[in-house]
């Protein structure tokens, strides 16, 4: 992965969520700011802009000058604290964002001549706070800024990324969605919920939870979850997997995080393995039953 830093905005006054702490609002019961820092995980610093407050891994923390000066006052305020050639700049509110969006646009800053790389939403308009910026440029034209206008604070972005030749990454449907209202918070937890990523969500939640860095396959223990439920009992299938997990964790104490993805791979095929055994059971002492002499009153005694 290419060295980078990130900076997360996290400051500003949330006007339209009634002055909300709104990085500490949960989506998926996680804050939005957690979610964002899950997303850019290889990062060298990570530097919020904004008030303290709890995180899920560190951080160093500072504040733009003056305090509400905006989002370019923020971002010169963090690029202080950076040194990577690439800095990962992020507004805080980014539900969905993911570490193949961070990749992607690393990637394209990467591109002969660019100076970064900015995140278009499905509409077409750029995101300049979900971008990867190269740290020369980005350091020379924050500077020119403030040397034209007396300081950074209450300017717009747009003076920053106009003087930037800067790659565009279509950034999906979903990725650089914000939540700047209620409305929208509402909408990101709906969406978690939704048939097709509750899942993928809920699993990623736990993990970050429980700091596990383990991708497994979800469909191997979805399976043995229902054939121990249905070979043996239903309250065998929750039972089953956290001894799975277990197992995993004994066979694959010190070993990194694809010998512990083969372990718990492993410990899941056999004990599906076992659950068809007692399920094979129950079926032929069902058919052992049908042909035993008494079940046909064959070799039944008469008085």
């Amino acid at each position: 992965m290419t060295a980078y830093d990130v900076i997360v905005l996290a400051g500003g006054a949330a006007k339209r969520l009634g002055g909300a702490d709104k990085p500490a609002v949960r989506v998926g019961g996680r804050a939005l700011l957690d979610r964002v820092l899950a997303a850019c995980p290889g990062a060298g610093a990570t530097v919020v802009v904004g008030g303290r407050r709890p995180t899920s891994r560190p951080v160093t923390w500072t504040r733009e000058v003056p305090e509400g000066g905006g989002p370019l006052a923020a971002l010169g305020a963090g690029v202080r604290l950076t040194t990577a050639e690439r800095v990962l700049v992020l507004s805080a509110d980014l539900p969905f964002l993911g570490p193949a969006t961070v990749e992607a646009l690393l990637a394209a800053a990467g591109e002969d001549g660019r100076e970064g790389a900015l995140c278009t939403d499905p509409d077409g308009r750029d995101q300049p706070l979900v971008a990867v910026y190269q740290g020369e440029p980005l350091r020379r034209e924050l500077a020119l800024i403030a040397t034209e206008h007396g300081g950074l604070a209450g300017l717009p972005l747009r003076l920053l990324t106009a003087e930037l030749d800067l790659a565009r990454v279509d950034a999906g449907p979903h990725a650089a969605f914000d939540c700047d209202t209620w409305d929208d918070i509402a909408a990101a937890r709906a969406r978690i919920r939704e048939h097709g990523a509750v899942l993928d969500e809920w699993i990623t939640s736990v993990k970050n939870e429980l700091g596990i860095e383990l991708d497994v396959d979800t469909d191997v223990l979805l399976d043995l979850a229902r054939d121990a439920a249905h070979g043996v009992a239903r309250p065998a299938a929750p039972l089953t997997t956290f001894l799975v997990g277990y197992a995993a964790a004994r066979a694959s104490a010190g070993a990194g995080p694809e010998e512990a993805a083969a372990a718990v791979a492993e410990a899941a095929r056999r004990a599906t393995a076992l659950a068809l055994r007692w399920e094979a059971e129950v079926e032929a002492e069902g058919a052992e039953k049908e042909t035993r002499p008494e079940a046909s009153g064959e070799g039944a005694g008469t008085p």
